[in-house]
Order: C-alpha cells, then sequence, then structure tokens
C-alpha cells in the first residue's frame, strides 16, 4: 500500500510503502477512488493553528495529534472486504464492489454524546486523516461498516468533498435555517462556500451574498447563483452589504474565521442576528464585548457535522440533484502540489486526489 504522509510538520509529505491492510474485527477495507484536499489539512501540515493576542499556537501536538500521519478525510473508496466479525445487518445496503463516502469524524463510540450519534463533538476523537490515517493512500481501513455511506451513482471524485465541506456546511446552514427567508451572508467563496450556495438554494433559502477578496473566487460564487458578492478588503465593504442586502442581516456563516471576517461578519448582523464560525484560519476574537448584550448577537461555533447529517445531506444532493462544486482532479502523486495550490489561493472550488 502507498501513502502520503506527514512524517514532520511544515515539510513535504513523505511516500510510505507498507502491507496493504487487513480488516479486523468489524473494520472494513477499501481501495481509495477519491481524496479531497480540504484546508484543514494545512493545519494539519503546519502543525497547528493561530490563537491571537498573544498567544502561543495551539499545536497539534497539544491535541494529540501523533507523526506519521496520513491525511485525507474526504475520502471514497470501493468496498474490497469485511472483517471476520461484520454481520449481515452490519453491512446494510452494501456489499463488496459498492462506491461508499467515508464519514470521517469518529469519535471512541461509547460516551454519551457518541451513542447519541454526535461523535463530530466526542471528547476523544479519533478522525480519520485527523487522529488516525485518512485517504492519502490508495487503500484504508474503516472501523465499522455504518461510517460508508453508499453513493448509489453519485460520482466518486465530486462527492468525496461531500464529507468535510459538503456537511460542515449543511450543518452551520442548519444552525441560521429559521432565517432562510432573508439574504444571509457567507464569508469565504472557496470550495466551502461554493457548496454552501448550492446547498442554501436547496434547502429553499433566499440566497447569499459572498464576500471574499479574491476576485476570481468572488466571480466562481456569482456563477454559482449568489445573490451578490462583495470584497471583504473594501474600505465600505460594510456600508456595501448593508446596501446589497437591502433588508436587515440576521445571519452570517464566517468559512474563514480570522479577526477581520469575524469583525465584518458581526458588525454587518442587525439586533438579534446570529454569527456562525466555521472556518479555522485563524487570531483572537476582535469583538468590543458590550456590543454582544446591546446588539443581542449569539455567536456560534459549527463543528463539521454527524453521521446523520451527512446522510441527510446525500440524501438532499439526489433528490434535488445539487450540481456539484469546481473540482480539480491529480495524481494522488501530487499531493503536495495539491496542497501548496490550496496554501497559495489557485484553486477555486476543490481538489481531489486520485490514486
Amino acid at each position: 500500500m502507498k501513502s502520503f504522509k506527514v512524517a514532520e510538520f511544515k515539510a513535504p509529505l513523505q511516500v510510505f510503502e507498507e502491507p496493504t491492510p487487513q480488516p479486523a474485527g468489524k473494520q472494513v477495507l477499501i481501495k481509495v477512488k477519491a481524496a479531497g484536499v480540504c484546508h484543514s489539512d494545512l493545519h494539519i501540515w503546519d502543525g497547528g493553528y493561530e490563537l491571537g493576542h498573544g498567544r502561543k499556537p495551539l499545536s497539534l501536538k497539544d491535541r494529540g495529534i501523533a507523526l506519521p500521519r496520513t491525511m485525507g478525510h474526504e475520502s471514497v473508496g470501493e468496498i474490497l472486504a469485511f472483517g471476520p466479525d461484520v454481520t449481515e445487518a452490519d453491512k446494510g445496503d452494501l456489499k463488496v464492489g459498492d462506491i461508499a463516502l467515508v464519514y470521517p469524524w469518529l469519535g471512541c463510540g461509547q460516551c454519551a454524546t457518541c451513542v447519541a450519534g454526535e461523535e463530530n463533538m466526542c471528547l476523544k476523537p479519533q478522525a480519520l486523516g485527523v487522529y488516525c490515517d485518512g485517504g492519502y493512500a490508495d487503500h484504508m481501513t474503516v472501523r465499522h461498516p455504518k461510517y460508508l455511506l453508499n453513493l448509489k451513482g453519485l460520482d466518486p471524485v465530486t462527492a468525496a468533498p461531500y464529507a468535510c465541506s459538503g456537511v460542515t456546511t449543511y450543518s452551520a446552514l442548519k444552525k441560521v435555517e429559521k432565517d432562510f427567508d432573508t439574504p444571509i451572508v457567507i464569508f469565504g467563496a472557496g470550495g466551502l462556500g461554493l457548496m454552501a450556495l448550492s446547498l442554501l438554494k436547496a434547502m429553499g433559502g433566499k440566497g447569499a451574498i459572498v464576500v471574499d477578496i479574491d476576485a476570481k473566487k468572488r466571480e466562481a460564487a456569482e456563477k454559482a447563483g449568489a445573490l451578490a458578492t462583495v470584497d471583504g478588503s473594501a474600505p465600505d465593504a460594510l456600508e456595501q452589504l448593508a446596501r446589497k442586502a437591502g433588508e436587515p442581516i440576521r445571519a452570517v456563516i464566517d468559512l474563514v474565521g480570522n479577526a477581520a471576517t469575524a469583525q465584518l461578519g458581526f458588525d454587518c448582523l442587525t439586533k438579534g442576528g446570529k454569527l456562525v464560525i466555521v472556518g479555522l484560519f485563524g487570531g483572537g476574537a476582535p469583538w468590543a464585548l458590550p456590543l454582544i448584550p446591546i446588539k443581542a448577537i449569539t455567536i456560534q461555533g459549527s463543528y463539521v457535522g454527524n453521521l446523520r447529517e451527512t446522510q441527510e445531506l446525500l440524501d438532499i444532493v439526489r433528490a434535488k440533484k445539487i450540481p456539484p462544486i469546481p473540482v480539480t482532479t491529480m495524481p494522488l502523486a501530487k499531493a503536495n502540489d495539491a496542497l501548496v495550490d490550496l496554501q497559495q489561493g489557485r484553486l477555486v472550488g476543490r481538489a481531489v486526489l486520485v490514486p
């Protein structure tokens, strides 16, 4: 089995040749068909997150992430073999040869949070591609068949991002669903932003104004159906948002997550509005504390999504025939190039590695 691993933070990925694993217990062995390259992979590659306000960066070592690590949490694969303890009930509608999306946000599987179906919130995470090896490889194992969602004809390459950018934006949109009758504001027109536009329309939303400092990404957002776009670096960005919305802004989803986007997102909200922060770019909170109660603003974090939401998402994609976001396919051997392209802002949509 060939895989590309982070062997040292801030250094190129290294190629590892190892025996192809055999599934034990309730594990499932898959042959990877597609692996999305996500912005959060850059944080793993880099080794941490900037916290701002002079704080020491949050290192991945502090979060319990050990090296070497095969990244890749947006994976699709062909089922090759089930472990010896897998029952027919465990398999559900799956069989050898099926193509399935891997749900990667695993927890310990035993705590009350996991039992309630909220494994993405587990305090002992075992996420694939983060805490355990993921899809930057030609084969991988998955802990249990329930984490494999049958694609039933969906294209493996364009479906791979649903495991992260898809379910992340879907879960964030559900948090502002009550405000779908008004224009919402979305910061970031990368893979997540374009995904959010498609999902918002399918979920019955009025639409979104998209903010991005990159003209090419704003153009992509307009092509994807944004109501309007705004250059977040413009000195009159706040005034533009108010004018283009045409009514009080009640909901903002920040898919970037830096001090500038958080501030502009906060400032553009009306009284009683909600700011949902998804992005992990880094920095410190910029708001004046008295304004939070004065404006009665809700600030909520949104971290990926659960297994149930991922299945809901795939069902919506099929039922509504949601068009995929732009995808650039690259061979697995170009994993380093894909990360650099993403880091340098050269990608529109998503890069997907194809072993």
